[in-house]
């Protein structure tokens, strides 16, 4: 599953629509984010790919810039395509917030709200932010509507019109209360305190 995983494109293009998981940066073009999202993938499916999973997350560089190299690099690309909902004007993300929008800070906006934003001409299908719900602004389809949670699980079809279907999911878990990567649930730690103790 992990090489499987490790193999994967982060940016898909089918000559109409993008495809990723999260968000992209203000900065980033069509072609930079060809680029970046290369670069990662290059990365993690390399021989030293570990070494980079260990320390791939994390909170910092949180601000794009192309002097960023070697690992900030990586994490910020990282970051943006697996994690990002939240931004200030100047494309700086946020971590902290994940709630619907209207709960944010007012000097946050989603990602694909951010003025001059370069990938505007880009039409983006995305997830990620099931606390959105289905959501259609500026170019962008975000489509995660929270099944794990109950929710729906929504699908797309992709065409000179965009044709959405939805079902429900029955089989929901309960969402914890704080949102992002802030911990462990007391569950998760838990189960790791378990498996320790049987190692």
């Amino acid at each position: 599953m992990i090489h499987w995983l490790r193999h994967q494109p982060l940016f898909h293009f089918n000559e109409q629509f993008c495809l990723l998981h999260a968000g992209l940066p203000p900065q980033w073009d069509f072609k930079k984010t060809q680029k970046m999202a290369l670069l990662a993938e290059e990365t993690l499916r390399s021989a030293d790919y570990a070494i980079f999973l260990k320390q791939m997350y994390g909170n910092k560089p949180n601000l794009w810039s192309s002097n960023l190299k070697g690992m900030a690099r990586l994490r910020f690309i990282i970051n943006c395509f697996t994690r990002m909902r939240y931004c200030d004007s100047y494309g700086r993300l946020d971590f902290v917030n994940s709630g619907p929008i209207g709960t944010q800070p007012k000097d946050l906006m989603p990602w694909f709200d951010v003025p001059n934003r370069k990938s505007a001409d880009m039409r983006i299908v995305c997830g990620h932010w099931s606390t959105l719900g289905y959501y259609e602004a500026n170019n962008c389809y975000l489509i995660d509507t929270g099944c794990l949670w109950g929710g729906q699980l929504t699908a797309l079809k992709l065409g000179d019109t965009v044709q959405r279907f939805s079902i429900d999911c029955p089989g929901a878990k309960k969402p914890t209360k704080t949102y992002g990567l802030a911990g462990d649930s007391a569950e998760t730690k838990a189960a790791k305190k378990k498996l320790r103790s049987a190692a």
